[in-house]
């Protein structure tokens, strides 16, 4: 039952730090498994494993090359990620003032004294 809520959706899949790990190294473009494997430390399985997860919610696509699967971030499927990370901008933004506004005063407080 917990298995079928890793693959449910892209939250649940990105929970895994090693999913998020995988995402990272495709920002920079498409992959093979081994390459994966090798970069992260695990074994060959263990990557084909997260990527199946990844890609049955559909933030990373494959693509045969020759005799090679080769595996590259489909970013289209992070929306909801980021749709929902930024009803939290207003937030980390009137912080970021109040930090700015904070830091303006130290220094003309400093300058004062």
């Amino acid at each position: 039952m917990a298995r079928a809520a890793t693959t449910s959706d892209a939250f649940n899949a990105i929970a895994e730090p090693q999913r998020r790990d995988i995402l990272a190294l495709l920002r920079a473009g498409e992959r093979p498994v081994t390459d994966l494997a090798q970069e992260l430390g695990m074994s060959q399985p263990g990557a084909s494993k997260h990527l199946r997860v990844l890609r049955e919610v559909g933030l990373v696509r494959v693509r045969g090359a020759g005799k090679q699967r080769l595996y590259g971030l489909d970013a289209r499927g992070l929306r909801p990620v980021h749709e929902w990370v930024g009803g939290f901008e207003r937030f980390w933004n009137e912080s970021f003032d109040r930090l700015d506004t904070y830091v303006q005063d130290l220094k003309q407080t400093r300058q004062e004294g």
